[in-house]
């Protein structure tokens, strides 16, 4: 297992953690749950923002610039939602 695969995992695995920390937040039965789990929340989107920034300059992650077509459809389709 080489270093880019192990960065792919710890990607992932802090993804899956900022969701269910996203989902105890939205879900926590009193404001102290709440404000802890936004408090990890937020340190943990702080972690996954770091590993995705040193795979970034290892040139092993790399986001492809969206079609501004694409974009406008896209705003498009969920401004025709919203006032629906």
């Amino acid at each position: 297992m080489d270093d880019k695969c192990l960065m792919e995992g710890l990607l992932l695995l802090e993804k899956g953690v900022c969701d269910l920390y996203m989902h105890g937040a939205i879900e926590s039965p009193s404001g102290n749950v709440h404000r802890a789990f936004d408090g990890a929340l937020k340190e943990s989107v702080s972690i996954q923002d770091g590993i995705y920034s040193s795979m970034q300059q290892r040139g092993w992650y790399a986001p492809e610039q969206a079609e501004q077509s694409k974009v406008d459809s896209v705003k498009t389709k969920f401004a025709s939602a919203v006032t629906a």
